[in-house]
């Protein structure tokens, strides 16, 4: 049998026209949608707290929400033990997906996300994540305390550059790969990623080598602008400070995070750990959070 024509049949044609509609539908959403990217970013990271209320199974009661900011080479994922930890606790939390752009363009993103946030905040930040919550909670009466995780705590004018430098034992720079890129005002940048081959030893060496083989291909470059930016003034100075160092870290010197605690007066503790200190040692993280979270009143 030959197959039916159908270019006179209604049903045929009113599918077809839906069909377009959809399409039509589909594709101004879309290119409304990769317009509106950042802002529609915002409002899912500023929502987060009242999902997060309904996490855990112990009562939230007058609990800060905890605010966490990953770093260069990571993302948001590298929080989960932390994050499941905090839940189970019963406190709100906020995973922030860092740009990683800028230093001032990062704490800008970050202080929307915090003005969006009601009620006293914890903010912790992990590496190149550190500059940018002290950026960031400068003047912020919420945020109450501030806890950095195998991080840079900066001075005004100072950048992860200069800090990481500024003592020995960062092999950070020879693992490096550049990729050049254009930047959103047309100006040209670098992108920086950790070499395939190099990413375990260097960032996550006590980290299973199959989260690793994960944490490899989905890690987040850095421009090599953010790194080298200048610091504005920082919040460590007016709000109280926990420190965590990693003595085993190869990207920021433990010297240098020792350092920087001292200077900013905060309560340091210290774990055998590399770099990914969120990921091997979660546990160990949540609780120096949540010694933190307990100063809050």
């Amino acid at each position: 049998m030959g197959a039916a024509n159908t270019d006179h049949d209604p049903a045929r044609k009113a599918c077809d026209m839906n069909r377009t509609s959809r399409i039509s539908r589909t594709h101004t959403t879309m290119t409304v949608l990769a317009g509106a990217g950042v802002a529609a970013g915002l409002l899912a990271t500023t929502i987060a707290p009242a999902s997060a209320d309904k996490g855990g199974p112990a009562d939230r009661g007058d609990k800060p929400t905890v605010v966490l900011v990953h770093g260069a080479f990571a993302d948001s994922t590298s929080w989960n033990g932390v994050i499941d930890r905090l839940r189970h606790d019963g406190y709100p939390v906020v995973a922030v997906a860092n740009p990683l752009r800028s230093l001032s363009g990062d704490s800008a993103y970050l202080k929307d996300v915090l003005a969006g946030i009601e009620g006293p905040v914890v903010l912790a930040g992990h590496s190149y994540g550190g500059s940018v919550i002290s950026n960031a909670a400068t003047g912020n009466k919420n945020v109450k305390a501030l806890v950095y995780l195998a991080a840079f705590l900066p001075e005004k004018g100072e950048s992860a550059v200069d800090l990481s430098g500024r003592f020995p034992g960062s092999t950070l720079g020879e693992a490096l790969r550049p990729v050049p890129v254009t930047n959103a005002d047309g100006s040209p940048g670098t992108d920086l990623y950790i070499q395939n081959d190099k990413f375990r030893h260097q960032f996550a060496a006590d980290v299973p080598r199959n989260k690793t083989d994960l944490m490899t291909v989905t890690q987040r470059p850095v421009t090599q602008e953010a790194l080298g930016e200048g610091a504005a003034e920082p919040a460590w100075k007016t709000i109280p400070s926990w420190v965590l160092v990693a003595t085993q870290d190869l990207n920021i010197p433990p010297a240098a995070q020792e350092f920087m605690a001292r200077r900013a007066g905060a309560r340091t503790t210290e774990v055998r750990s590399s770099h990914a200190v969120s990921v091997s040692h979660p546990g160990k993280v949540t609780g120096v959070i949540e010694d933190a979270a307990r100063s809050v009143r």
